[in-house]
């Protein structure tokens, strides 16, 4: 497998990694396989969403610097990018629901914090740029699977601040010769997702309900479905991207997902069951169903070709594995 010999590559020959969002959870995984495969890796992360414990794992270890500092301060990331030589951008103010409450602070982040970044790494010359981006780009095109050419309007601000990202980068590569690459990413979930608060992703917060022996929520009638990927296999694509060789100046953007989709209601039930082992008080539990909420979309599916042919990316981990090693995580 390609991606194998290219940790072993990397190891090999020690570079200096800029993961932002770091004390986040998909931030965190890559500050922690980076750290496994020898790298030098600085974190860079306001708390906004992330968390002081994430960073803590990794605070013994003498290849790791964290740097306190929010992406909307543009001499934050000109200084964080000194030295770098590839940049994981993963800061960002996530959640739809969110940004259709507060969007202007959606836009702060995701768009300001992102042209931060992007210029900082462009005039430092870092070798590789990749980003964050979001499956949420395709908006209401209905073709299913989402291929990365096709995509429709917008549903919401976070959607919107995404699918600007992708512009910028794209005039980065046209105007200034800067190359990047971002990854659509669609529904990742694993360890250390965070299960609290209005804005929790679904599978930590029903792992988190049901642990307690709460309800779970389902808006609409359970049949809208999600591709469900773990975090494992985002990391894979993370550091694929950023060693690509791009051949001229180019923004590219892959699909970042397993290429199955699973119902909420599927979902519902995989969790329960693996629950229930720990808690058999919730083996009968069924969800609630709620009116279904704006800025979602009903379905999302990716074809992940792009990225395979590109990359030589191969998903590792499958959705109920996946859930067998968060839901044990998340039990204790």
């Amino acid at each position: 497998m390609k991606y194998e010999q290219v940790l072993k590559e990397i190891e090999a020959n020690p570079k200096t990694w800029l993961v932002t969002g770091a004390a986040g959870f998909i931030g965190s995984h890559l500050v922690e396989n980076l750290l496994n495969a020898k790298q030098n890796v600085i974190g860079f992360d306001n708390f906004a969403t992330g968390y002081q414990k994430n960073v803590d794992l990794f605070s013994s270890n003498p290849n790791y610097k964290f740097i306190k500092a929010d992406i909307s301060d543009a001499k934050s990331c000109v200084e964080a990018c000194k030295g770098v030589d590839y940049v994981l951008h993963q800061a960002a103010l996530g959640s739809v629901p969110r940004s259709m409450e507060d969007p202007i602070s959606s836009n702060k982040a995701n768009v300001d914090g992102f042209l931060n970044i992007i210029n900082a790494a462009k005039d430092a010359n870092v070798k590789g740029f990749v980003y964050a981006s979001s499956s949420s780009v395709y908006g209401d095109d209905p073709e299913l699977p989402k291929v990365e050419s096709k995509v429709g309007n917008v549903l919401s601000p976070y959607a919107a601040t995404k699918k600007i990202n992708e512009i910028y980068a794209q005039t980065y590569a046209h105007a200034y010769g800067f190359s990047s690459i971002g990854l659509r990413y669609f529904n990742v979930f694993g360890p250390r997702q965070d299960p609290q608060g209005a804005y929790a992703a679904v599978i930590p917060k029903w792992v988190d309900a049901l642990k307690n022996g709460k309800e779970c929520k389902i808006f609409g009638d359970g049949t809208t479905s999600r591709d469900f990927c773990y975090v494992t296999n985002v990391v894979q694509a993370n550091i694929l991207s950023a060693l690509y060789q791009h051949k001229s100046p180019s923004n590219l953007a892959f699909n970042v997902a397993l290429g199955n989709k699973t119902s909420l209601t599927e979902l519902f039930f995989l969790i329960r069951d693996r629950v229930a082992k720990a808690n058999s008080e919730v083996k009968d539990l069924e969800p609630k169903y709620e009116e279904f909420r704006k800025g979602d979309i009903k379905h999302s599916l990716a074809n992940t070709s792009a990225i395979q042919d590109a990359l030589a990316y191969q998903p590792v981990v499958e959705i109920e594995p996946g859930l067998d090693i968060t839901v044990e995580w998340f039990l204790g």
